[in-house]
């Protein structure tokens, strides 16, 4: 699925942070399927932060301690917004068949559109 068509992953500021002083060393963090985490020194970190799927907060909801924390989700909001992501992702959404191309009534308004 196109989460971030036409804009870089690498210009997306989404990915965990882990609290070191409440992090209790539980592991659940070690699940993420893109493996964004290692176990370094008896404790989980944040490896590979451009590899998180851009508006997961799986690992944080799952978080024993609730010591994984995200950047804010109006601030990613606004990004798509800026950049039109949410347009550029239904037009490929649409280009690979996963979608129809007619248009209904929620299409017609411009979610590009949406204040920040």
């Amino acid at each position: 699925m196109p989460w971030l068509a036409a804009l870089p992953r690498n210009q997306v500021n989404w990915g965990p942070t882990i609290n070191p002083d409440t992090c209790v060393s539980c592991g659940m963090c070690m699940n993420c399927g893109k493996k964004v985490f290692e176990w370094i020194d008896n404790r989980p970190v944040v490896a590979r932060y451009d590899d998180c799927v851009v508006g997961c907060t799986t690992c944080g909801n799952l978080c024993l301690s609730h010591a994984i924390s995200f950047p804010n989700i109006e601030e990613l909001r606004c990004l798509y917004r800026d950049h039109k992501v949410w347009s550029a992702v239904k037009k490929a959404l649409i280009a690979e068949g996963k979608i129809p191309r007619g248009r209904t009534p929620q299409e017609a308004a411009a979610p590009d559109e949406e204040a920040c």
